[in-house]
């Protein structure tokens, strides 16, 4: 008899609380919408008191809780009275954890990467934390989800706090944890501009195919390139702060230390030959004692490419060759191909082989149309062979309108290099034939034709 009066209580409470419930629902979503529209606008000011109610009655109802809210308290810090501001900065480290229990996902993928390292970069924003503190919240947002960890100005500031905790002599960051942190984010840096390049080149295939982009496609381009941007620059500020540590007289001896204990770690040996010849501190036997230990332990494009690097130091172009065309083979991602190629491109540049030089820049560009860089090596060299080229004065001038060329298609492909392309481009134009020159030489439209190593032609500008 208990039972069944009890259960009869239960189906009258939920009786009573649904439309309770549901009452509740409907209001959450017009203040919802109120806010929502407020917030469009930038009207933060009046969205607060409408959000401010739905976070706490319906806080599971829309993720736009969150992302609008994140703006709104960054209005407040920006805008509002000290008071304001002050109860907004500590509000904005509840955000992101209601955040992250709430909305933890996206489409069914994970965002804890984003919305920890979001709340990390408000520590370092509006001062919350510690060095430690927010280092600790990079990492936890790293290592929990590094998919979504994409922001690269993020990325940076995940390293620089530990940078930063290096320099102030923190005991518990030693420049072994340094550097293998700045590997593991410039891998993730690299990762993620190859994922943009992809995207980017099945549109500048079809641009080259003289095909029309699709407005759609017109827009995506033009995110790609903001991205691409801001990945080159944050990037570029990653490895000049390593520049200032990894020294070969910090690297040698580091790596010298710690080669027992890890000379059966391929990932590690890898790190550290890339370090090294990155830093032009593969003369020291060490490199070569960690080039043969990464070749015994795992052969691939990697192991081969440094033993094609230690024939070419030793004068043994030949065998160079094989072992980088080695590594060519061995390499089955076309994006990591096209890196190997333009390394090799470097190195014949360096040794002088020119064609050689270009025949491989132009080999990594057919496995990224976006690789700028090659264009830029191209265009160099164009431009140091000014002078051993062409039958005149004028003539070897007019190699620099072929230099001016190539490193602006650098700045068209690439967008983090568009800045450094177009400043390298008109200063070859300066070098080149001046519209006097023209006028005096009297060649408007002539074609000329270049048979040293360029073997290219180049048309006169017309008046």
């Amino acid at each position: 008899m208990m039972k069944k009066q009890y259960s009869l209580i239960l189906i009258l409470l939920g009786l009573t609380l649904t439309p309770v419930l549901a009452q509740d629902t409907n209001v959450c979503m017009q203040d919802l919408s109120i806010f929502a529209e407020f917030a469009k606008v930038k009207n933060y000011k009046s969205a607060y008191e409408p959000w401010m109610r739905v976070r706490k009655q319906c806080p599971t109802i829309n993720v736009a809780v969150y992302s609008y809210g994140e703006r709104i308290l960054k209005d407040l810090i920006e805008n509002g009275t000290p008071e304001e501001q002050a109860a907004a900065k500590k509000d904005m480290f509840l955000l992101y954890d209601e955040w992250a229990q709430h909305f933890p996902t996206k489409n069914n993928v994970s965002q804890i990467g984003d919305i920890l390292s979001s709340k990390a970069q408000a520590m370092i924003d509006y001062d919350l934390a510690d060095l430690k503190a927010i280092y600790n919240t990079f990492d936890e947002a790293y290592k929990k989800d590094a998919a979504s960890f994409t922001s690269p100005k993020h990325l940076y500031n995940y390293f620089n706090t530990l940078y930063d905790r290096y320099k102030a002599g923190d005991n518990e960051v030693s420049m072994e944890l340094l550097f293998n942190k700045y590997e593991e984010i410039s891998e993730k840096f690299e990762f993620e501009q190859t994922e943009l390049a992809k995207k980017l080149d099945v549109i500048l295939k079809k641009e080259e195919a003289g095909t029309a982009l699709s407005s759609r496609e017109t827009r995506n381009k033009r995110v790609y390139d903001v991205n691409s941007n801001a990945f080159g620059i944050f990037s570029s500020n990653l490895d000049a702060i390593i520049a200032k540590e990894a020294t070969c007289e910090n690297l040698i001896p580091l790596y010298q230390r710690n080669f027992e204990e890890n000379k059966n770690d391929s990932q590690w040996i890898k790190r550290a030959a890339s370090r090294m010849d990155s830093k032009e501190c593969s003369d020291d036997p060490l490199f070569v004692t960690l080039v043969e230990a990464l070749h015994a332990l795992e052969p691939s494009a990697d192991s081969a490419y440094y033993l094609g690097l230690l024939n070419d130091k030793s004068g043994n172009s030949d065998e160079a060759l094989k072992y980088y065309e080695e590594s060519i083979s061995l390499e089955t991602d076309d994006y990591k191909k096209a890196k190997i190629l333009l390394k090799i491109a470097n190195k014949f540049k360096s040794s002088g082989k020119r064609s050689s030089a270009r025949t491989y820049a132009n080999k990594a560009l057919g496995f990224q149309p976006s690789l700028g860089r090659a264009y830029l090596l191209i265009a160099n060299m164009y431009a140091d062979s000014a002078n051993e080229c062409g039958d005149s004065q004028f003539n070897k001038r007019a190699v620099y309108w072929l230099a001016a060329d190539m490193a602006r298609k650098a700045g068209q492909v690439d967008a983090s290099l568009k800045s450094v392309a177009d400043k390298t481009a008109e200063s070859y134009i300066g070098r080149a034939p001046s519209k006097t020159d023209i006028f005096t030489e009297g060649n408007t439209g002539a074609v000329i034709q270049f048979d040293c190593w360029i073997n290219r032609s180049v048309t006169v500008p017309n008046l």
